[in-house]
């Protein structure tokens, strides 16, 4: 995109926030009441994500998916999103409101399975690849899926489980011979395509649920955090409508030199995060737009794509823009045809803003400051706003709405820090069977991020801390308590803190300190050894202290694991590291 205009004749950002959802314009916003909230909502949004999907039948023969060689038109996916949608309902049964499971790495058959499942009205739940076979286990029953479609690997975890609790099982890109009862992508989808019937029509309104996102949990166990086809439409058409508030209120973004590219997206995130399904997946649904999926993250494989592609959009985690502008072989690829890199789930470096601002010949550093509950959507920058603000996360656009409060839940004046709180009808309707996780969450309609933060005079977000026990490893969320969970499993632990160590590119790992149990010995090995296969390998600490006292508490007997981490990056701690 050009540089939008003279700044001088350019609108406040309240203004241009008013002037892009004013009556009568593509984003207007009309005031209405959702599930007992008064919100504003978007006038002209699709009544649920059925019709989104049905609306890239017009793409055609354009190019959507790319991976690893194999390429398909948008006509070539929607045969296959049709024939899987008559499997779901005429062979498996699959009726609306009815939880269907994806568990597989980023393959062209998530994409297609997650539109398959949300149009025939039945629940699409996103299960995290990484995880191992309790977690996988725990989900299952938890969301009470009626039917797994996954690839081999996960296959593999997740088949006593499936035995168990009756789940029909679908596998895509099968690496082996498949047990009785268990189906093979191809195989089971050949009569459907054959039969050529498009999709099932369903009824289907704006506050059915649509999407199930597992999210780590403070105690122990995975939530699933619940989206309606109305909330993940309202953040789809808010990332749209930000761009036209971006130009009206005079953000500058790079002066392109070169032929203009089509709009694409290099998919480098899982899909089963919330990053990676709404913002980038359902844009390019949304938009008939070119998504090209990598295997596997590999910055010069990403330069190399990127290269081939003439990918535009480059969006993930801090870590990610981090290792491509590093990369040795950027100088090697022509990454001419970006226009935007950076992403969210994560802070940003400020010394990252720089550099890809000064490596990225067109394009513009930008961040993004969205959760699994707000559907990824919420304040967001990029251009010359966060050159200006490197330190910020950006402003919200409407119908957002942000608030900074006090332990009272009383707003706070501008500057002043509190908890982050969001407002608007793309959040979560609630958690999946969790009445009191829901209510100590959305209070009012509003939610609680969880993050201590500020807001300037122009609306500016800065995010300074969080309330949670939670590190944030390359994007990924992992909450210490379940951490400690396993680790206290072990027969030689009697008291264990784990706690965020600070990670150049990722951010986060996870350090944990552990005091033995009397006359016991801890060997940092051993421990690894035990917790491999009883937890996902992102969180198995990195960083192992064994203590000779007691772990520090407060007042109330709580770890002091701020004053652990301190200790530890003074050197007055020693750990063990994990190998990598």
């Amino acid at each position: 995109m050009a540089d939008s205009g003279d700044s001088q004749m350019a609108m406040t950002w309240t203004e241009a926030n008013l002037a892009v959802t004013a009556p009568g314009q593509i984003f207007e916003l009309i005031d209405a009441e959702v599930m007992g909230v008064k919100t504003q909502i978007f006038k002209n949004a699709p009544a649920h994500l059925g019709q989104v999907f049905a609306g890239a039948r017009g793409h055609g023969e354009k190019t959507f998916l790319v991976y690893e060689g194999e390429s398909y038109s948008f006509t070539q996916a929607m045969d296959q999103i049709d024939a899987l949608s008559n499997l779901l309902v005429n062979t498996y049964g699959v009726k609306k409101g009815d939880r269907v499971a994806v568990a597989m790495r980023n393959y062209p058959e998530w994409v297609m399975s997650f539109a398959a499942i949300i149009s025939v009205g039945a629940v699409s739940v996103s299960m995290n690849s990484w995880w191992v076979e309790d977690e996988m286990d725990f989900a299952l029953q938890d969301s009470g899926a009626k039917v797994l479609i996954c690839d081999q690997q996960r296959f593999d975890v997740a088949a006593e489980s499936c035995k168990k609790f009756g789940v029909k099982v679908l596998v895509a890109r099968a690496e082996k011979s498949l047990p009785a009862g268990v189906d093979k992508w191809q195989d089971a989808l050949a009569p459907h395509l054959a039969a050529g019937l498009k999709c099932p029509v369903v009824e289907i309104s704006s506050d059915d649920d649509a999407t199930i996102l597992y999210t780590s949990g403070t105690t122990g166990r995975p939530k699933g955090a619940v989206s309606t086809h109305r909330a993940i439409i309202s953040a789809l058409m808010g990332f749209s409508s930000r761009n036209s508030v971006l130009t009206m209120s005079g953000t500058k973004l790079k002066e392109v030199t070169g032929p203009e590219v089509p709009t694409s997206f290099i998919l480098i995130v899982p899909l089963f995060h919330v990053t990676g399904c709404v913002p980038v997946m359902m844009s390019c649904f949304i938009a008939g737009l070119k998504l090209a999926i990598m295997y596997k993250w590999d910055a010069e494989k990403a330069l190399e794509m990127i290269e081939r592609e003439k990918i535009t959009n480059f969006v993930g985690v801090p870590t990610q823009s981090w290792d491509l502008v590093n990369s040795p072989a950027f100088d090697k690829y022509d990454t001419t045809s970006l226009r935007a890199v950076g992403g969210g789930g994560a802070p940003s470096p400020t010394s990252l803003v720089g550099k890809v601002n000064d490596k990225v010949k067109n394009g513009s550093p930008q961040l993004g400051y969205g959760m699994t509950e707000t559907n990824a959507f919420g304040p967001g920058i990029t251009g010359s706003d966060y050159l200006a603000h490197p330190t910020s996360t950006g402003r919200a656009v409407l119908p957002m709405r942000v608030e900074v409060r006090d332990d009272n839940l009383k707003s706070l004046p501008t500057g002043e820090a509190g908890e982050i709180w969001f407002f608007g009808p793309m959040l979560i309707r609630g958690y999946w069977n969790r009445p009191e996780a829901t209510a100590e969450t959305i209070v009012d309609g509003w939610l609680r991020s969880g993050d201590i933060g500020r807001l300037d005079a122009e609306g500016f977000v800065y995010v300074e801390d969080r309330v949670k026990d939670m590190i944030l490893r390359a994007g990924e969320n992992i909450y210490g308590a379940e951490v400690e969970s396993a680790i206290y499993d072990h027969p030689a632990v009697h008291e264990a803190a784990v706690f965020g160590v600070p990670h150049e590119r990722l951010g986060e790992e996870v350090g944990v300190a552990i005091l033995p149990k009397d006359g016991m010995a801890l060997d940092p090995q051993d421990l690894w050894k035990f917790l491999d296969g009883k937890i996902a390998n992102f969180k198995i600490p990195a960083h192992v202290v064994v203590m000779t006292e007691p772990l520090p508490r407060n007042a109330a007997g709580k770890f002091l694991k701020r004053e652990l981490q301190q200790r530890l990056a003074k050197g007055e701690l020693k750990a063990a590291q994990r190998a990598k």
